[in-house]
């Protein structure tokens, strides 16, 4: 098939849509398919597929929005004419990609990988809430169907008036992501002993992200375990007021490949107090490498975490036990949750996702748009990597 990716978000940007989208077009290329990516130019990525202007959203320089480019991909998809089409955001430039599509009677599915409706309560913005979810919902229901990342958020979604919506989970990379890859020194360069607890975000540092929550629950952590360290990897607009505010944590800044492996599997304990996830994939990349994840039941944690087995879950956004959860995560021998939260992500494979991801693509292209919801037979369970406990010591 020929596919084309519209997004206005992509690798090596830090975050978790782009993270997946590169996950995406690089399996289905693994699997024989022609992917092109349509892109805002300022992304410094390699990548085959056309480059459209942008600007960075006010506030925000590390989010892009594309300009629209409707009469443009016309001309282009009707001289080289795409078997699918998959728009990843519902900026300008996505909206305009289905726009484009429907003129040339090509599929396009959407995917819905971000809550933009619940940042605007974040960013003081809460009367634009049911506008944006408005815009969203006429979008997507242009399209032929939109990947959701998790039931919970199907749900959400349909009861909203959103149509065709299709599962799509996502998967983690647990060759990189591994608690092999822990460091002493790094550990050492936060103050931490060979037994002292490291409790550690990854993310965006933004408004959205639930920071206060995050501070804390390092605090309160801290009160009870001097030896506590926090540690925060990402960038974002609230960093330098966090990093003012709370000198005693400490600031890894913007990670990638190895050695965003590294300050993960050097931790223990990983918060994740967000409460506007579709997903959530450091979840998964913090099991992986073999941390107990205390999180909200929602999204990631509650498709993957057994609470008390592999990590630790509270009721969604009970701010209380949440912390309850975290201070029993600090105080706990971590040893077998460690090694079962591993075990659990080897499970997880991109493989699988992407056969599934193809799947519906070619249903697309072929004029089926039946739901893939109802044909769920070929689960590929013989797929999963086999749990071998030898091979997940943490």
């Amino acid at each position: 098939m020929k596919i084309t990716f519209v997004t206005d978000t992509y690798a090596p940007q830090a975050n978790g849509v782009a993270t997946t989208l590169q996950r995406l077009v690089i399996g289905l290329r693994e699997r024989g398919h022609e992917v092109d990516v349509i892109r805002p130019s300022v992304l410094d990525c390699e990548e085959q597929g056309m480059k459209v202007p942008s600007v960075s959203l006010p506030g925000y320089r590390e989010v892009r929005l594309g300009f629209p480019m409707r009469l443009v991909l016309q001309y282009r998809w009707s001289r080289n004419r795409p078997d699918v089409i998959y728009v990843a955001t519902e900026t300008p430039l996505g909206a305009s990609a289905i726009t484009a599509a429907r003129a040339l009677k090509i599929p396009a599915a959407s995917g819905f990988h971000t809550n933009f409706q619940q940042y605007m309560a974040h960013y003081q913005l809460p009367l634009l809430e049911q506008a944006t979810l408005s815009y969203l919902r006429h979008v997507h229901n242009r399209s032929d169907c939109t990947f959701v990342p998790s039931n919970d958020v199907i749900e959400q979604l349909a009861e909203s008036g959103f149509l065709n919506l299709e599962l799509l989970p996502k998967g983690v990379d647990t060759k990189t992501y591994n608690p092999k890859k822990r460091d002493s020194l790094l550990r050492q360069r936060w103050g931490a002993r060979d037994n002292s607890v490291v409790g550690l975000y990854v993310g965006r540092i933004a408004a959205e992200k639930n920071l206060p929550m995050i501070v804390k629950t390092f605090l309160e952590v801290q009160k009870r375990i001097p030896d506590f360290q926090g540690v925060f990897v990402g960038d974002g607009p609230k960093l330098a007021e966090l990093r003012s505010e709370h000198p005693q944590f400490h600031y890894e800044g913007i990670r990638r490949g190895e050695e965003l492996a590294a300050r993960y599997a050097s931790a223990d304990v990983f918060i994740f107090p967000s409460i506007t996830e579709t997903f959530g994939n450091v979840t998964l990349e913090a099991m992986a490498s073999g941390l107990a994840v205390v999180a909200y039941d929602y999204a990631a944690a509650r498709q993957h975490i057994i609470d008390g087995v592999n990590g630790f879950k509270a009721p969604f956004n009970e701010e209380p036990l949440f912390i309850q959860k975290a201070l029993r995560a600090a105080k706990t021998d971590l040893t077998e949750i460690r090694k079962e939260a591993r075990i659990s992500a080897r499970k997880v494979r991109w493989k699988k996702v992407i056969k599934r991801f193809e799947k519906h693509l070619t249903r697309l292209a072929s004029g089926d748009t039946r739901s893939l919801l109802d044909d769920d037979s070929g689960t590929d369970a013989d797929e999963e990597e086999p749990a071998n406990r030898e091979e997940v010591s943490v």
